[in-house]
């Protein structure tokens, strides 16, 4: 099973986009105002990622310009104005930029600082699963999801502010969400979106003197529920290993069978499950036992009804009793 991040996380990335602090200081050719914008993408780049950074200008012709980038004071670039990658190193460290674009025999400069920070959102959908299940299940119709943002800031000595010292501004569907905002508030109940549509949740995560900055994003997107049948071997227990469908034959005194619903939400409690025989129903919650009765072959539908709210999921098998089992050729 698995969480739709859309590229988004979003991009989604049932993990996920990280961030950046970019700030830009002055610089130009003496007596002049800086003619030119500099821009930071992504808005929260990934440590050891990179950055791209574009230029905007209403007064220079930067067809006709000359652009030159600088890294710590080592040039990295030299031609037509264009945007250019950026190499970032580890989380909290400062990559110097300066920018110079000569247009008309007059150079005009800036310089900016990028430092990219560790913030990765983790959606946790409140939603149904079996005991022990190693997967995570699916984003609920109709339900929520917990959304926590794990953030690790860093100073430019390498120093981690603590999460529960900074402050978390959440955004919901470009809606800020104030009363789940502030210092320490690491996560953010969402409701589920409408099914075939998505949900954006962001995070900005800065420092309570505003310094270091950083930030994630995700996509969120609903799903069908399902419920599976396993078989309940009294010696084995339940066997995850290998779902039923189709036929079943019931080739002893009794057999046990054991539903399990994925992705149904839990916000309102545990999903109700109805078990039915033959068109009738027969009892509730996630165990069956079946003892066919009478003499001789024959078969049976069971059906099986899981629903939460307004979502529903089923599940059919066609139970034949009666039936000789086989054997191969080393008696198994």
């Amino acid at each position: 099973m698995r969480i739709n991040f859309f590229a988004a996380l979003l991009g989604i990335v049932l993990v996920v986009p990280l961030s950046a602090l970019a700030q830009s200081l002055g610089g130009s050719a003496a007596g002049e105002g800086t003619p030119f914008t500099v821009s930071v993408r992504p808005q929260y780049p990934t440590p050891q990622s990179q950055a791209s950074i574009s230029f905007i200008s209403t007064s220079l012709d930067l067809a006709n310009a000359l652009l030159t980038v600088s890294v710590a004071g080592k040039e990295i670039y030299r031609g037509a104005v264009q945007p250019v990658g950026i190499t970032l190193g580890n989380a909290g460290s400062v990559a110097n930029v300066k920018v110079t674009i000569s247009s008309g025999g007059v150079t005009h400069s800036q310089t900016i600082f990028i430092q990219p920070q560790d913030v990765i959102l983790v959606a946790e959908p409140i939603s149904s699963a079996p005991p022990l299940y190693p997967g995570k299940p699916l984003v609920p119709i109709g339900g929520s999801v917990r959304v926590v943002a794990m953030a690790n800031l860093r100073d430019a000595r390498g120093k981690t502010i603590g999460p529960a010292n900074l402050s978390y501004a959440w955004t919901v569907d470009n809606t800020q969400i104030a009363n789940s905002s502030g210092i320490g508030k690491a996560a953010i109940l969402v409701a589920s979106p409408l099914q075939y549509r998505a949900r954006s949740v962001s995070v900005a995560v800065t420092s309570q003197n505003g310094s270091l900055v950083g930030g994630a994003s995700l996509s969120l997107m609903a799903q069908e529920p399902t419920v599976r049948l396993y078989r309940n071997d009294p010696l084995l227990g339940i066997r995850f290993d290998r779902a039923l469908s189709g036929e079943y034959a019931i080739n002893t005194a009794e057999a046990s069978l054991y539903a399990a619903p994925f992705s149904l939400s839990t916000a309102g409690g545990a999903p109700l499950l109805q078990w039915s025989l033959n068109g009738s129903p027969a009892q509730t919650g996630n165990s069956i036992t079946l003892r066919p009765g009478g003499q001789g072959q024959g078969s049976s539908s069971l059906s099986l009804v899981a629903s939460a709210g307004n979502s529903t999921a089923t599940a059919d098998l066609s139970l034949l009793f009666g039936k000789e089992p086989s054997f191969n050729v080393f008696g198994l």
